[in-house]
């Protein structure tokens, strides 16, 4: 199923952005919008104002400060900007994470009245920051559809033994999603997201099979290059 067939219900937008399109030079080349990773300031705000352009947007989006946790910030009640997820049920917002080899996760409601932007790298996935978005939505699970960017793939996402163990002690079938390769792990972590938004209940779950890490020309990737830009994923109700 390509991104065109997804189902996205009318009055929700979103956008999964790539590294190209921007003015930001190498090794930042050219659409970061990470003011944290050593890029010029003043490109990543010409970058974020053209995304600002190019998605017709009216205001700013909700830029976190991020760091592998579980916090979710509610946008509409709470001016805390560290978090690791953001979640809005007004206009007045737009919810956007940033990535780089982590996954990216956006979540509405079939009704067009809530959405969420989750960045779930395996420390925050594991520790449940899903789970934690999707409590925060006031339908049915099933009500609710989840979308999942590109992220590192299952053939490049090397992990160890306790990184795994982790998981499986949080959920035993969670097992299925390692392969052992070379002494390593690799890890499914789009597998692993689908398999726990399931559990909760949810059917309506979309990805997006880009893997970051090899992918060099259309993504970031920290693991392939530890000094890199950051992509933005974006969702929000329109006015």
């Amino acid at each position: 199923m390509s991104q065109a067939d997804w189902f996205v219900p009318k009055g929700v937008k979103f956008a999964f952005t790539e590294r190209t399109g921007g003015v930001s030079q190498p090794p930042f080349d050219s659409l970061n919008f990470g003011t944290h990773v050593g890029d010029q300031p003043s490109l990543v705000l010409k970058n974020r104002q053209r995304l600002l352009q190019q998605l017709s947007l009216s205001s700013e989006p909700a830029w976190l400060e991020q760091v592998h946790g579980t916090e979710v910030v509610n946008l509409d009640t709470d001016s805390n900007r560290t978090a690791d997820a953001s979640f809005c049920r007004t206009t007045n917002h737009t919810c956007v994470v940033m990535t780089a080899d982590c996954l990216p996760v956006l979540i509405c409601d079939k009704s067009a009245t809530q959405v969420a932007a989750v960045h779930a790298g395996w420390r925050g996935l594991c520790d449940g920051i899903i789970e934690k978005a999707v409590s925060l939505f006031d339908v049915a699970p099933n009500e609710l559809c989840v979308y999942l960017g590109p992220c590192i793939g299952a053939n490049a996402f090397e992990v160890g033994a306790e990184v795994r163990q982790l998981f499986i002690d949080k959920h035993p079938q969670s097992e299925s999603f390692f392969i052992l390769r070379a002494g390593k792990y690799l890890a499914d972590l789009q597998g692993i997201a689908r398999y726990r938004t399931q559990l909760m209940g949810v059917n309506n779950i979309y990805n997006l099979p880009h893997c970051t890490y090899e992918l060099k020309d259309r993504y970031f990737s920290y693991r392939r290059e530890p000094v890199t830009g950051r992509m933005a994923s974006l969702i929000w109700l329109e006015k």
